[in-house]
């Protein structure tokens, strides 16, 4: 997925994005966000993208399914965080039972419990940066970026409003959760 920032000016100044504006852009098939007020563009993603984001589903939802934790989904939905940033479409998110959406629901306005994010050449500073501090910002209790360059899951929990490190998993390593303890899923696996 290629990210792009589309920040026009008004007058001279940035223009702020709202929902609204979000609702008025072209149904092109490009993923737009809208973090803090800027509008962020992602074309389609590569095959490794979507064969991780799958593994990565297919895992958390027989996991969640069948422990009945909750629910979850991948991209394209829309989470609302705050008036500024929303939509946000995280590749996978993990909603517990208790919050998930009413059937028919268009958006989830919270935050998830976990949330994935993949990482793509174009989507580093996005998904390390921008996504990292509006996630911990919003209270999303777990944050997973899996970097298929270096075949690597990093797992990053809350702790005291701020993302610690609760580890880095490579190859035949099973990747730890405190939001869904025990899932069990070998690094490598989420691989093709």
């Amino acid at each position: 997925m290629t990210v792009a920032l589309i920040t026009p000016t008004v007058t001279n100044r940035q223009k702020v994005w709202t929902y609204n504006d979000y609702l008025a852009l072209p149904d092109d098939g490009k993923r737009y966000e809208i973090i803090k007020g800027v509008l962020f563009v992602g074309n389609a993603p590569s095959y490794d993208h979507q064969y991780i984001c799958g593994e990565i589903f297919a895992e958390m939802r027989n996991f969640v399914k069948k422990n009945h934790l909750g629910v979850v989904i991948t991209a394209p939905f829309e989470v609302h965080l705050s008036q500024d940033t929303r939509p946000v479409q995280p590749d996978v998110l993990f909603i517990r039972a208790e919050r998930q959406p009413i059937s028919g629901a268009k958006f989830f306005n919270d935050a998830p419990d976990l949330v994935v994010e993949v990482i793509l050449p174009s989507s580093v500073r996005v998904d390390r940066h921008d996504k990292f501090d509006v996630y911990e910002q919003s209270g999303i209790t777990e944050y997973w970026l899996v970097d298929p360059k270096a075949r690597m899951v990093e797992v990053y929990i809350l702790s005291g409003g701020e993302y610690a490190l609760l580890g880095q998993y490579l190859g035949e390593e099973i990747i730890e959760s405190q939001v869904l303890a025990g899932i069990g899923v070998v690094a490598q696996s989420l691989f093709a």
